[in-house]
């Protein structure tokens, strides 16, 4: 294996260990959002006493979740896809690595960027006018949110890379094996 074959895998790797580590810490936050609902609820039917802010943490840790867990769902494969052609008897894992890596570098990496490079003003702005919740007794600090959203889609986007990295290796190996097949 050259040298720059070692780099990049070894780059393929350090990335999805980012990607498993922030996955394994978006299931951390689905059990302290269980938690807080369960607490949330309890205040509100038995206490009758409700908090704005707790329920506007609800949904910020939901869309944290949503957000860094995509990038351990690419990492698993378990991303939404059209199975039907895709897990087809003629698609051989050659041609499914041709798919993933057309659909990787003509699609996920550029809504990525699309993604991060439109949410970026939002954000700034967010911080510049240290928006908050609009409701009283709302979380203050808006723009911490908002910047999940650039963040999270460079961890896909990263992912992407890694994913790219890992299906041009099986690309490469296949060719590697077949030429060494019509050498025999």
């Amino acid at each position: 294996m050259s040298t720059f074959a070692r780099f990049v895998d070894g780059l393929a790797r350090r990335i999805e260990c980012v990607s498993e580590w922030v996955g394994r810490l978006s299931a951390w936050l689905v059990l302290a959002m269980v938690m807080l609902v369960c607490y949330d609820v309890a205040m509100r039917y038995l206490f009758q006493q409700g908090s704005v802010a707790l329920q506007e943490l609800e949904w910020h840790l939901f869309a944290l979740i949503f957000l860094f867990a995509a990038a351990y769902t690419l990492k698993h494969d378990e991303h939404v896809r059209v199975d039907l052609l895709y897990q087809g008897r003629w698609m051989t894992p050659r041609r499914r690595a041709w798919v993933n890596v057309f659909g990787t570098a003509f699609f996920l990496l550029p809504f990525c960027a699309l993604i991060i490079s439109g949410s970026l003003p939002f954000v700034q702005s967010a911080y510049q006018f240290n928006e908050g919740s609009p409701d009283p007794g709302g979380l203050p600090y808006r723009w911490l949110l908002k910047a999940a959203i650039p963040a999270a889609f460079a961890l896909l986007a990263l992912q992407g890379v890694a994913t790219l990295i890992r299906n041009l290796q099986l690309l490469a190996s296949n060719c590697h094996a077949a030429s060494q097949d019509r050498a025999d």
